[in-house]
């Protein structure tokens, strides 16, 4: 008795050929000797983030230079990214950080070294009045706007008229207003002179030139500004005793603030 056998036909033969090419490309793959792949093996784009696992690349596997900036997308380096120490002075290229590169309020105080920015590092004219706050005195020029200078007087001695005069520590841009009115009792303001902060601390209003009296002898008349003696660069006051005695006294505060 004849067997049947079964007839060859045209997806036989193909689906026997494509089970051949994929047991022999498995066997292929799994012959490779060890480093027979390469980067010049690869195809342009063969492998994408997708394909690689997360981890698998290290720094331990990064040869010196692999990675440069024209091989890093936008973006791909964010502080995030970064572990704490990684970029380091040694790291960074001459002249790679430059300040169109540098967001505002980036480089704070808290993160600069001690003696970290010195006269050398600084380009010319690069702090002027204008980048110091209003805490910080000028060094040289006028009092800015807004700042106050303070100090202290003591008038007195044998005769009933006494006079003295008071340079202010930096100059202003014009010369205070200084009626009798700002002369005050200590204790007493006004909407000029708002009076002594604390013990040591007296107040002028922007423009002003107060004086403020703490202590006086029994003798003491009255104190006042000597006429025309009051510009952008001290004052001078004149006190009056009603008789000469060795003990006149009065002493006091003073306080001017830049317009």
């Amino acid at each position: 008795m004849r067997i049947p056998r079964p007839k060859l036909n045209y997806a036989n033969v193909i689906a026997t050929i494509a089970l051949f090419v994929a047991l022999g490309g498995a066997a292929i793959a799994a012959g490779l000797p060890k480093g027979s792949v390469g980067p010049k093996q690869l195809k342009k784009g063969a492998v994408t983030p997708a394909a690689i696992r997360k981890g698998a690349v290290t720094s331990g596997k990064i040869g010196p230079k692999a990675v440069t900036a024209g091989k890093l997308g936008a973006n791909a380096v964010l502080p995030g990214n970064l572990g704490k120490g990684v970029i380091s002075t040694e790291k960074i290229a001459e002249g790679a950080v430059i300040a169109s590169k540098i967001k505002n309020s980036v480089i704070t105080t808290n993160k600069l070294n001690n003696e970290a920015v010195t006269t050398a590092k600084l380009g010319k004219e690069s702090v002027t009045l204008g980048k110091l706050g209003p805490e910080v005195a000028p060094l040289l020029g006028t009092l800015k706007s807004g700042q106050t200078l303070r100090g202290v007087f003591a008038i007195g001695g044998d005769p009933k008229i006494s006079l003295d005069s008071f340079t202010f520590q930096f100059p202003l841009v014009n010369p205070p207003a200084a009626p009798k009115e700002n002369v005050l009792d200590s204790g007493k303001t006004s909407a000029a002179c708002p009076g002594i902060s604390g013990t040591a601390t007296p107040q002028a209003s922007p423009g002003q030139l107060c004086v403020y009296i703490t202590s006086k002898s029994g003798e003491f008349e009255g104190l006042e500004f000597i006429p025309g003696a009051t510009n952008r660069l001290g004052f001078g006051l004149f006190a009056g005793f009603t008789k000469s005695e060795p003990q006149n006294s009065v002493t006091g505060q003073w306080a001017v603030t830049a317009p």
